[in-house]
């Protein structure tokens, strides 16, 4: 009985289920959408029908299960993030160089209004904790915190380096990926203060951060094909995983213990937690060059990534521009 128990263990990390059958992610659908202009993160809405991915100057909102078009929210600047605010029937959209957060109306589409952020206003989110949506901006090294009640700033959390992407613990902490420093500097959300900033050496550049709450885990993305595992009471470093380079988003399924890594190499990690010290590497998915951002269905259990055809890459140009027309998301399921 060992014997076999041993086997079956081993099968599970190596994502293979007991009747033989394996169990791989694929690129199950391609929605095609023709405008033009850059891309960043998609939010996919768990709750409902809808997948909202940022492109140019919008926000296109698509039905998840069709790729149909539900609607268009114009920006005017560059839009980064999404956050939803259901309780509220509000979104929140990243507005890049326009410094700012465009608030919309979820049923409608309708934009509501804008609230001033820090300058390059990136990474967003709702912590559902103190019920706050919280930026993170690059250029003026800061996150704003706002009221999604008022849509006014609560307050504005001073940085030493430039945060990409920031995630809750759900009990009054926030964490965010100070790339510029390699470390992951936490944040008592109660006095909007940085209490820890914890080093993620050797690993550097991290963008992408998930979390898991019931291990109390953070999946940071870095630079060097290194994914790094780290224990978010203490800040010390779990384990450290290869994946695919130009890794920009990191997403966690809470219910089948799985990390994602999409990375703009064309390639999606798939890495399974055992344990909470236990990982493994099980799929390295080849998706398409540029598919670096990513959205996790926690119902579903889907993924979604985008990309598209890019032009020659021009000097001074810090990623190579989309050819338009060629823009798309992958729908990617097991």
């Amino acid at each position: 009985m060992k014997i076999v128990g041993i086997l079956l263990f081993f099968l599970t990390i190596a994502g293979i289920e007991v009747n033989g059958q394996q169990q791989k992610f694929h690129i199950d659908k391609v929605f095609h959408i023709a405008s033009g202009g850059g891309y960043d993160y998609l939010t996919v809405d768990s709750a409902s029908d809808r997948l909202y991915i940022s492109h140019g100057n919008q926000v296109n909102v698509l039905n998840k299960a069709t790729g149909d078009s539900i609607g268009v929210i114009s920006s005017g600047k560059d839009v980064h993030g999404i956050a939803l605010v259901h309780a509220l029937n509000k979104g929140y959209i990243s507005n890049g160089s326009g410094n700012s957060v465009l608030v919309f109306d979820l049923k409608s589409l309708m934009v509501l209004g804008h609230v001033p952020a820090g300058e390059f206003s990136d990474g967003i989110f709702y912590d559902d904790y103190s019920k706050k949506v919280i930026s993170c901006n690059g250029k003026s090294k800061n996150m704003t915190v706002i009221d999604p009640e008022t849509d006014k700033v609560a307050a504005t959390i001073p940085l030493t380096g430039w945060p990409e992407t920031a995630v809750s613990d759900g009990a009054g902490k926030v964490y965010v990926n100070n790339a510029e420093k390699a470390e992951v500097d936490v944040i008592d959300i109660k006095t909007y203060k940085v209490i820890h900033s914890w080093p993620n050496a050797p690993a550097k550049g991290a963008s992408g951060l998930a979390i898991d709450r019931k291990n109390m885990l953070l999946f940071a993305g870095c630079d060097g094909n290194t994914l790094l595992v780290m224990n978010a009471r203490n800040g010390k470093i779990v384990a450290r995983l290869p994946i695919g380079d130009e890794s920009d988003a990191i997403g966690f399924d809470k219910k089948l213990k799985m990390i994602y890594s999409s990375n703009g190499d064309g390639t999606l990690t798939v890495i399974k937690e055992v344990s909470s010290t236990k990982f493994a590497v099980v799929q390295n998915l080849k998706t398409k060059k540029g598919a670096r951002t990513l959205a996790v269905d926690q119902v579903t259990h889907k993924l979604y990534s985008a990309t598209g055809d890019f032009a020659a890459k021009k000097q001074g140009e810090f990623r190579p521009s989309l050819i338009p027309g060629t823009f798309r998301v992958l729908e990617m399921e097991k």
